[in-house]
């Protein structure tokens, strides 16, 4: 049994979507959501490795009566759910991984999960609200696919459950990048593609959207300082890449200060240092591994050769070398400003305008990014904040809890957009 207190109703939205059909149904598979959600938390799963999720999702479409192919990116699973109505396609996109993270919440349904993760045991969370996103994305698909509401569904819905959003530590195709090269957009192939994200920024009851650029760019930056080897009681003989290092993490922090325009959005982080396995020991090599979020293509691509300038040029002035490696994960998350136009009366009238909230850029990543390369996009943060409280925990943290109200939100949003999205019908 579901506590009321976790079901919240949305005192200041609108009680229906004009639609008796689709009340109805949100409000009997509201709680079956909630169970499916709870389930997924307590048995999170890694990237490539969300077997029993993805069996989970597969037996849920299969029971609604949709199409269902599975294997898509190892673990993925598409869901095709045609309409009663002529019309076109539209595509519904959720997250299924967990992170290596450790739970510290005291949800009775919490993970105590452990696996092996890049050589070591690590525990594993949904710590990003993938667990959400799987549920109400399942929950939608039931709510589309009841008798009452699918006589009247214009076109073809496909759900897309992806593997692997969160990068793995082995390079390659994953992720949305993977479910688009095998085929998870092709037959039939959407003409929009639609999204949410758990925003603790946010109360529930509210979702945040922008026009345009909505999430930053990601790129993984790696630089392997060399100097030379020898005894730490005798540090003139060698030449110490630790201090290159720190002077190079240094000298970066000069791009966002003062290389580029205040006004457009950068972040430059290195999130690690690895260097030397003994005290009294100069290693050869030092190890700088970081993240650049950027907005602006031309923004990144002038960070990118400042990047290797100053690394290459501050370790040469110490007698070192400093080989720059960048890889791009992934491109800026567009939405569509034409398809945010066209789909926003749908989110008002299911929230309310007034929690139809414009957002800011927001510097995570999505590889969402990749479906909005292919059609026209549309990603919106979920609140999931409780009301006239504190945020639960951030995202990638061990202690992030979303409030269970934020699902029937998700799931009136989406269905709200997918039964009246003019991108999803014959124009």
């Amino acid at each position: 049994m579901i506590a009321l207190a976790l079901c919240v109703s949305l005192a200041s939205s609108p009680s229906s979507l004009g639609n008796p059909a689709l009340d109805a149904a949100i409000a009997r598979e509201l709680p079956r959501t909630v169970e499916i959600r709870r389930r997924i938390h307590e048995h999170p799963e890694l990237g490539e490795r969300e077997v029993e999720t993805a069996k989970l999702v597969a037996a849920r479409l299969r029971e609604l009566g949709l199409v269902v192919r599975e294997g898509v990116a190892k673990t993925g699973v598409v869901g095709v759910l045609t309409g009663g109505q002529p019309g076109g396609c539209a595509a519904w996109r959720a997250d299924m991984d967990a992170l290596p993270v450790v739970e510290q919440t005291a949800l009775p349904f919490k993970s105590t999960k452990k696996e092996l993760w890049d050589g070591k045991e690590v525990g594993v969370m949904h710590a990003c609200g993938h667990d959400v996103h799987t549920a109400v994305a399942l929950g939608v698909a039931a709510v589309l696919a009841d008798p009452a509401v699918r006589k009247d569904l214009r076109g073809t819905v496909v759900f897309l459950f992806q593997p692997a959003e969160e990068s793995l530590p082995d390079p390659g195709l994953h992720g949305a990048a993977r479910m688009i090269a095998e085929g998870a957009l092709a037959d039939p192939a959407p003409a929009a593609v639609f999204g949410l994200h758990c925003g603790p920024q946010l109360e529930v009851g509210t979702i945040g959207v922008r026009a345009g650029g909505a999430l930053a760019a990601a790129d993984q930056i790696r630089i392997t300082v060399v100097g030379k080897q020898t005894h730490g009681a005798q540090p003139e003989l060698g030449i110490d890449p630790i201090v290159v290092a720190s002077h190079i993490v240094l000298a970066l922090e000069n791009i966002p200060a003062r290389e580029i325009d205040a006004r457009e959005t950068l972040v430059l982080t290195i999130g690690k240092i690895e260097a030397g396995n003994r005290f009294n020991i100069i290693p050869e090599r030092a190890e700088l591994l970081g993240t650049l979020r950027t907005h602006d293509p031309k923004v990144q691509a002038r960070a990118h050769e400042r990047i290797r300038e100053i690394a290459e040029g501050t370790a040469k002035t110490f007698g070192a070398t400093a080989e720059v490696e960048i890889r791009e994960f992934t491109p800026v998350t567009w939405n569509d400003p034409a398809l945010l136009a066209r789909t926003r009366p749908a989110l008002e009238l299911a929230l309310g305008k007034a929690n139809v909230i414009d957002d800011k850029p927001v510097m995570g990543a999505e590889d969402f990014a990749f479906y909005g390369a292919k059609a026209p996009g549309l990603f919106f943060f979920l609140g999931v904040a409780p009301k006239g409280k504190a945020p639960p925990g951030q995202l990638h943290t061990p202690t992030f809890d979303p409030d269970e109200g934020c699902i029937e939100v998700g799931l009136r949003a989406a269905t709200g957009i997918l039964t009246s999205d003019p991108a999803a019908r014959p124009r």
